[in-house]
This record gives structure tokens, sequence and C-alpha cells, in this order.
């Protein structure tokens, strides 16, 4: 494979005081950017890795899982948390117990998510409607991160009838973020169809002052270079691609012209063996992640068709390890495996994780009829922060 030789010499990006070699960032993904799916993408490549998202209020109320999600391991030498919030006095405090408490080197904020339960309180991806809104949290958030590098992660918009996304990249970059990330998609398409790369070029020429990282659609190291060359991004932000498929964050690394170890290919490709080693690897993170071996194999079962996808691993076999409860019944179902089959080829590649459809998005009542915030708006908005974690 190989890469245009523009693209290899990209420069490191630069995130405030933060200098990421290669121009990649793991995107926030609820229930699977823990602690131990860091770890293990970490052992593959390089880049910015980032937390799940969790909210606000639960961290100032410092709940059990709120705190356990911000525990970094000792070897995570930047430590990166999101934060989602919908009242600038309480996203003001969470990131004030961060830094005060010496337990982050950035912090991102979520303006993205289209999760219903998000959503219908105002949150994620329907926030920067309320333009005024989001630049209180935005400078809030700034202020109170002081010397740490404070970023966004946000969508197109509502809908395309509701844009947003040039508005709050001008508003977010005159508050003094770091970096803007966007999905270039609309809440209203989840994750359906294909995203408009077309929309971060069109942010990157408004921006001009502070790093613009691209997200939407990357399945392969080609897929980031190809939205760097057209969109002028300054990096990539990568989600479900690497589901299932922590090494590539290696092809990334190669792509990006990072140093290889020797030996390494400038693709991963691995055989049934090496994905059933990965698979097991990732199940015992998970399992020290949670202190539960069997937390950490319930766990684990989501990710099945993802690293399986493309093997020859058959139906049967798929759903008992779907049901796996122990790390031994997990190792015996592993030795059923040929673990001498070669890589598939492109049946595992490309798209994984569910699109879903495009669909009206769940809104507080009366939300598209201001930009403003009404008062009752704004007393709703509290009943926004109560779950641990968002997504």
């Amino acid at each position: 494979m190989t890469f245009p030789s523009t693209i290899r010499q990209a420069a490191p990006l630069k995130i405030g005081p933060l200098n990421l070699d290669v121009p990649v960032v793991l995107a926030p993904m609820a229930g699977i950017t823990n602690t131990a799916f860091r770890l293990l993408c970490r052992e593959f490549g390089a880049g910015l890795y980032v937390s799940e998202m969790i909210t606000s209020r639960a961290l100032v109320e410092r709940t059990r899982e709120s705190m356990r999600l911000i525990t970094h391991h000792e070897s995570e030498t930047t430590r990166s948390i999101q934060l989602y919030g919908v009242d600038p006095k309480t996203v003001s405090e969470a990131v004030t117990m961060l830094v005060a408490e010496d337990r982050a080197d950035h912090i991102d904020l979520n303006f993205g998510c289209p999760v219903p339960k998000v959503t219908r309180k105002g949150g994620g991806a329907a926030l920067p409607w309320k333009l005024e809104l989001f630049r209180q949290i935005v400078e809030a958030a700034v202020r109170a991160a002081g010397p740490i590098p404070l970023t966004i992660k946000m969508r197109k918009g509502i809908d395309s009838d509701h844009l947003t996304y040039l508005e709050a990249g001008k508003a977010a970059e005159g508050a003094g973020v770091a970096s803007i990330a966007l999905h270039a998609r609309t809440a209203a398409e989840f994750y359906s169809g294909q995203a408009d790369w077309s929309a971060i070029e069109k942010l990157k020429n408004v921006i001009t002052g502070t790093p613009v990282l691209g997200n939407g659609d990357i399945w392969s190291a080609d897929d980031a270079l190809r939205m760097v060359e057209e969109t002028g991004c300054d990096g990539v932000v990568v989600g479900r691609g690497c589901l299932g498929r922590p090494w590539l964050f290696g092809d990334l690394a190669a792509a990006f012209g990072a140093p290889a170890a020797p030996g390494a290919p400038a693709k991963a490709e691995p055989g049934l063996g090496q994905v059933a080693a990965t698979f097991r690897r990732h199940a015992e993170l998970l399992s020290e992640f949670f202190e539960s071996e069997e937390r950490g194999c319930r766990d684990i079962r989501k990710h099945v068709a993802w690293y399986f996808k493309g093997y020859p691993v058959g139906g049967d076999l798929r759903a008992r390890l779907a049901t796996v409860e122990s790390l031994a019944q997990l190792d015996d179902l592993l030795g059923t495996l040929d673990w001498e089959q070669p890589y598939p080829g492109v049946g595992a590649e490309g798209p994984r994780g569910r699109a879903g459809t495009p669909k009206k998005p769940a809104l507080p009542e009366d939300w598209l009829q201001s930009r403003t915030l009404a008062g009752a708006e704004r007393v709703n908005l509290t009943e926004g922060e109560g779950d641990t974690s968002g997504g």
C-alpha cells in the first residue's frame, strides 16, 4: 500500500501544549473507550486516546462510576477526558475539579452526541442550536481549564435545516479552545449514509487560528489520508473504524510517517490467531478494569462481531463467545479456532458498528423555536445531567 508523499510528511498535531507525533485522536465512545480499550489501542499505535463521555454533574457529585471512568492507567502519560454538560456552572465545576486534583492533561467537551436520551434534554448535538448557551459553556470551561487544553467535538447540526457547526466553530475559537473536531453528520443522520467531508473543509476555511479535526467514515489509514488531503484538516478523529481493530492505530501511525517498529508492515493484516489473541487480551484488560472477571467477560461479548468480522468463525461459536462468562471458558472456545487461518482480505475491513437510519432527533419541547434559551428551558436543562455516562 502506498501513501501520497505530501501526506506522509504531515506536521505533528499541536493541541495547546500537547504535541502529537501522529495527528490521530481516538473518538470517545460510550461503553467502549474505557481504560482497557485505550491501553490496547496504544499497544498498536500512537495518538491521543480520549475517555468515554462522562456527565459533568455526576463527576461533581463524585459518583462511584464517574470517578472510576476518569481513572487512568499509570502508563497513560496523556490523560484525556471528555465531559458532557448543559449548564455552564456545572461544567465549570467539573473542569475545575479535574484540574485542581491533577486528573487530566486534556479535556474535551461533547457537543456531538445524537443519542435521544442526551438530545431530548438539550445536550450533545442539540445544544449548539442555543448559541449563547454554547458560548457560555465553552468560555466557562476554558477559564476553568487554565493551562490544560480544552477542546470540543461537535456535529454539523440538528438536521439539514438547522446547521450549527460554522457559528459554533467561530464561537469556540473565540472562546480560546485548543482544537475543534467535527463529525460531518447531523444528529438526524445518526451514523447513517456517508459523512459530508465537504463540511470539514468549510469549517477549516473559516477557522484559521485553531486546529480543525475531521471525523466520520475513517475505516482505514487510506481514508484518513484522503480526508486530510481533501479537506485540509489538521488531524483525524477515529471512532467506529477501530471497533474490533485496535491495530488500525498502527496503520495510521505508519501512514502519517511515524517511525515503525523493525519489520512492522505498513498495514496490519492479522490472521485469525492474532485476532483471537488480541480479543483475549482485551477481555483480560476489561477484567482488570472492572476488577471483576465476570463483568469483564460480560463486556467483551459486544466486541465479538467486530473482531471476527470477515473471518471463518461459525455462527454457533460466535453465539457461544457472545455468552462467555469466564476467561477459562473464553480460552476453551478460542482454542477451537484454526489459528493458522490467514487474513481474509476486504471482508474484514470497511464499516462496522450500527449505522442506524435517519430519524427525527428527540429535542426538548419548542427547542427549535428560538436560538436563545428561555427561562423555563434553562430550568429544565438541569435534568439533563443526571446520568454518569452519556451515549
